[in-house]
């Protein structure tokens, strides 16, 4: 599907907005690809972004949490 030009945008906006305006610097469809392959995207509030500043390391933090949970949930063996 090709991308629509400003000039040819159909949109509902009143005349008075204007929409370059107000995206700003936003970038349509910056991560339609990551969606269509079936990638996961989650937005991580600002303190917690802070303490885990990259994918692995949210990852490895996930996985902690995944292993704790399975420990705590197994039957005990008498």
């Amino acid at each position: 599907m090709a991308k629509k030009s400003k000039n040819e945008r159909n949109d509902d906006l009143r005349p008075e907005y204007e929409l370059g305006e107000l995206l700003g610097t936003a970038v349509q469809g910056k991560y339609a690809e990551r969606y269509r392959e079936g990638t996961n995207l989650v937005r991580l509030a600002p303190d917690i972004a802070e303490a885990f500043p990259t994918e692995e390391s949210v990852n490895e933090a996930l996985r902690l949490v995944i292993q704790l949970t399975r420990l705590h949930t197994k039957p005990r063996q008498s």
